[in-house]
This record gives structure tokens, C-alpha cells and sequence, in this order.
């Protein structure tokens, strides 16, 4: 079952920080759980164009939200106070001939 996660980074002065601090064992954690498609896609919410991340927002394909609620209780930027509001809804990716995904950048 597929969900999409969007989740919303503190809006403190400290927020940014934070989210930079926790960014690499973040990232280095969910590599492999993309590489088993367990993270369909995911990427940072920006401020605006070429903005600051502000945000999270992915697709994972867990068994149901109790899966995905310890899944993202597990992620770093949930252990370090990066995201504070979630938002989890069931999706359904459409049966499309997508292109391959643009290269991620900093």
C-alpha cells in the first residue's frame, strides 16, 4: 500500500539547522529503503524556487500507516526535532509511463 507523507519542519529560529544537522544520517538512512522500494520518491518542501527546505514530502510503499508511523518514527529528522507536523494519506500511484526521476541536488 502506498501512502504520501507531508511533513512540515518547526518554523523556529533553529528550525533550518536543525534539518541541515540531521540531513546526512538522514539521507544516508533512507538510500537503501529506496533501493528496495520501500521509499518511492521523496524530496525537501521549499520556501519558494531555489528556496530554503522547509518541509519533506514523500511516497513510501509500507503495509499500512501503522508501518509507515514507525517507519518515520525512526528517521532521524523525527528523532531530531526536524519535522513536527505530518500528514499521511493512502495514495495510489497512477499506472503511467513516468520519465526517470530529475537527479537530486543539495
Amino acid at each position: 500500500m502506498a501512502f504520501i507523507v507531508i511533513a512540515h519542519d518547526g518554523r523556529d529560529a533553529e528550525a533550518l539547522q536543525r534539518r541541515l544537522d540531521a540531513r546526512p544520517e538522514h539521507l544516508r538512512r533512507v538510500e537503501p529503503l529506496a533501493a528496495t522500494g520501500e521509499l518511492v520518491i521523496g524530496g525537501a518542501i521549499l520556501d519558494a524556487p531555489e528556496g530554503r527546505m522547509v518541509g519533506s514530502a514523500l511516497v513510501v510503499d509500507l503495509p499500512d500507516e501503522t508501518a509507515v508511523r514507525h517507519w518515520l518514527a525512526e528517521d532521524p529528522y523525527m528523532k531530531q526535532g526536524v519535522w513536527r507536523d505530518l500528514t499521511i494519506l493512502p495514495f495510489r500511484v497512477a499506472p503511467l509511463p513516468y520519465r526517470a526521476l530529475p537527479s537530486g541536488g543539495n
